[in-house]
């Protein structure tokens, strides 16, 4: 052998050594069995929301939270609210103004008795350990990771020698107080999705939903909080070297008492919500269904049988009559998704897709692997519209807002003006085959419609269409400052 290949060899087998030896995750770790609070009609958030479903037959009540602003202050004053519990699910949480603020609002929650249930995915969640190692000290708090990566030795190594279980991760994205009202959506808990951010932001969306679908996405929490692969903070205890809540709680009180004065107190200082909750905004009164991938399709191996939320999905939009409007940060609709778009477009359905542009995608590897598909998709009879990072948007006060760069992160589908699907859903191969999805099928023509509107009228500018040419090249048409425009 060469020099070359004997240091490449060693390499190889140090390499294999590190992977072979790198540390388990207790998944084995001893944990209570919980399930949500049902006996919460006595609240005065129960009171209100009865008072609402009595008046409406009984069905759920929903209202879109399209400001990041306004998302990020109804959980918060959610969280006020809050007298028996709060079940929090997100994919992750980031150590910034959002992920501070939000958990040291359910530390003041707990202070009040509120039992708190926080189950986080691990692998993108970049809150530090020693904090969610910190409020899980609080006896009214109980935080676990789902699927998580070993702690001890290096992070990277226990990924990379799980790699086929640690791959697979739960994406969903929920929120419930009191188990009478939810917010899901395609948000998690990082300052991007809030526009707590000036120099980039989420385009993102949410529902706040009252009354039964509150209940029905406190049953999907349960599923996955109860499930094999979610572990309890204390399981790492050894591995983390936490501070004492006592002894650090005057700091995290004092960083949410200059929070009130600044972040905090503009996310809770919203027209909408005072707006919602003075009743002067109407809920939209609706069936829904809550669907959800089973957690066993993390541990189970890929399949169709596994995508509940898809295969129920496509289900509907197969029984399209006139159009589909598809939102999506990432769509890779593989050869198979080309064929069903194909089939529904060629009954004479109007389907639109709107998703990322180059610029303004947060993953370029997903986007090398969409623009494969551009033409494909476009020959297939969709509507293709991708959306421009510069594209100019409001603030919470009407204001042009001062973001460099947009990234579209909204996940939804409207069916024929009648119904609309709210989630954490991506149209792609991850979120289709690796991820666990979950999302609220609203059927509510009224909300459908205005949002749809809503959407295409925002579309000519704030995204480009992509067009095929006469000579089989693609161009984007949009318009800029009202002036049309094709960029090639």
């Amino acid at each position: 052998m060469t020099i070359k290949q004997n240091l490449q060899l060693a390499s190889l087998s140090i390499l294999t050594a590190l992977l072979s030896a790198c540390a388990t995750v207790p998944f084995d770790y001893p944990k209570e069995h919980s399930a949500a609070i049902t006996d919460t009609g006595e609240t005065a958030i129960a009171r209100d929301v009865r008072q609402w479903t009595d008046t409406h037959d009984g069905l759920s009540g929903f209202y879109p939270l399209i400001s990041g602003m306004d998302a990020f202050g109804a959980r918060l004053r959610l969280i006020e609210a809050a007298e028996l519990s709060i079940d929090a699910q997100y994919f992750l949480m980031k150590d910034d103004a959002a992920g501070h603020i939000f958990t040291a609002a359910l530390l003041q929650a707990a202070d009040r008795g509120v039992r708190v249930r926080f189950l986080l995915d691990d692998v993108f969640t970049s809150f530090e350990d020693e904090n969610l190692a910190l409020i899980n000290q609080h006896p009214n708090i109980e935080v676990r990771l789902f699927n998580p990566v070993a702690r001890r030795g290096i992070s990277i190594l226990n990924f990379l020698g799980d790699f086929k279980r640690a791959n697979r991760r739960m994406h969903n994205k929920s929120f419930t107080v009191d188990n009478q009202v939810t917010i899901v959506g395609g948000r998690n808990i990082a300052d991007e999705y809030f526009e707590l951010r000036s120099d980039a932001e989420f385009l993102d969306f949410d529902v706040i939903g009252i009354g039964p679908v509150a209940a029905e996405v406190a049953t999907e929490f349960d599923l996955f909080w109860n499930h094999s692969r979610s572990v309890p903070m204390e399981a790492f205890d050894d591995d983390i070297k936490a501070r004492d809540l006592g002894a650090v709680r005057p700091d995290i009180d004092a960083h949410l008492e200059h929070a009130y004065r600044s972040t905090y107190a503009r996310a809770i200082d919203s027209q909408l919500l005072d707006d919602l909750y003075e009743d002067r905004v109407p809920l939209y009164p609706a069936n829904a269904e809550v669907v959800t991938d089973d957690p066993e399709k993390l541990v189970n191996k890929i399949s169709e049988d596994q995508q509940t939320l898809v295969n129920y999905l496509a289900e509907l939009a197969a029984d399209a009559e006139s159009e589909i409007i598809v939102v999506t940060p990432y769509f890779v609709p593989g050869k198979n998704g080309v064929a069903f778009w194909q089939g529904i477009a060629s009954r004479g359905v109007q389907v639109i897709v709107l998703t990322n542009s180059l610029a303004s995608n947060n993953h370029l590897a997903v986007h090398s692997a969409y623009a494969n598909y551009r033409r494909a998709i476009i020959e297939a009879g969709v509507e293709l519209y991708e959306a421009r990072a510069n594209a100019v948007r409001q603030d919470t006060r009407g204001e042009p807002g001062a973001a460099e760069r947009l990234t579209l992160h909204s996940k939804g589908v409207i069916i024929d003006r009648e119904l609309i699907f709210v989630g954490s859903l991506n149209m792609d191969p991850r979120a289709i085959d690796i991820n666990t999805e979950m999302g609220i099928v609203i059927r509510s023509p009224d909300m459908a419609d205005d949002i749809a509107q809503r959407i295409l009228a925002d579309l000519p500018e704030f995204a480009y269409r992509v067009e095929l040419r006469d000579n089989g090249k693609l161009h984007w048409r949009g318009r800029v400052d009202g002036t049309e425009v094709i960029e090639t």
